[in-house]
């Protein structure tokens, strides 16, 4: 397990994260139930999210509900948020994490694939967002982070429709940062760099590839989930309280 500073203003705090079964989603999930968090968590890989909840529960001693989701199904996502905030209560902190980067040739990709990319990386933040903002408002405030990434500055190829909803993320977040601000509600992003996430390590993140992105990086070193969910750490507590409407690039220095 990774060693995560300790903030006493997150103990307690009800936390929700989309896509928390695996990659930097469980490293959230774990980060936050080890700060004594009540934390509830969606994704589609229900077996997964089983076993992490049931994990972090024995090991934390805190309340840690999953219920798998398919967040594309809005409907199911509001849902998804009003059973598990019965379990964990009122939400006082959103972590929009959940995406799907699969790559697509731009001179193939179809309208039904655009729209199911979009469907998965852009849409679920906005109306979670939506759904929580009651509870972050009965309780004087709260903290939403958003994921963008910086591939919505760089637009490797094969990405379009995932570059375009992590470009939209970043207005998403300045416009709500706005929207929810009288009620006290933070609102940034995260726009992380090359993660060493398992799946990315198994599908694009070959030795060859790791190399040329380190070589283009200022810190020779990958980047860790762990490293992600330090920051949003930060960002969810009350040392960030006078920080919204802010991105904050986690890379290595690749940009």
């Amino acid at each position: 397990m990774a060693e995560y500073t300790h903030y006493s203003s997150l103990r307690d705090r009800s936390v929700f994260i989309t896509g928390g079964a695996t990659g930097i989603g469980a490293s959230l999930v774990e980060a936050f139930a080890a700060q004594g968090c009540r934390v509830a968590f969606v994704d589609i890989a229900e077996r997964e999210g089983l076993a992490l909840a049931a994990d972090l529960e024995k090991r934390f001693g805190t309340t840690v509900a999953f219920s798998p989701c398919d967040v594309t199904k809005i409907d199911q996502l509001r849902g998804a948020i009003r059973t598990l905030s019965q379990v964990v209560g009122d939400i006082t902190v959103l972590i929009n994490n959940v995406a799907n980067d699969t790559r697509y040739d731009s001179t193939k990709l179809s309208e039904a694939t655009w729209y199911e990319s979009l469907a998965v990386n852009l849409h679920p933040a906005f109306f979670s967002a939506q759904e929580v903002q009651p509870h972050m408002a009965r309780q004087g405030g709260g903290a939403i982070i958003n994921f963008s990434s910086i591939n919505a500055m760089v637009g490797p190829a094969k990405l379009a429709s995932y570059n375009t909803a992590k470009a939209a993320i970043l207005g998403l977040s300045k416009s709500l940062a706005r929207d929810f601000g009288p009620d006290n509600i933070r609102v940034n992003t995260i726009v992380p760099g090359w993660v060493a996430t398992e799946r990315q390590l198994k599908r694009w993140l070959t030795p060859e590839v790791e190399k040329k992105w380190l070589q283009n990086s200022c810190l020779n070193r990958r980047i860790l989930p762990e490293d992600v969910a330090k920051l949003a750490l930060f960002l969810a507590s009350d040392d960030a309280r006078m920080i919204t409407s802010q991105k904050f690039i986690i890379d290595g220095g690749r940009i």
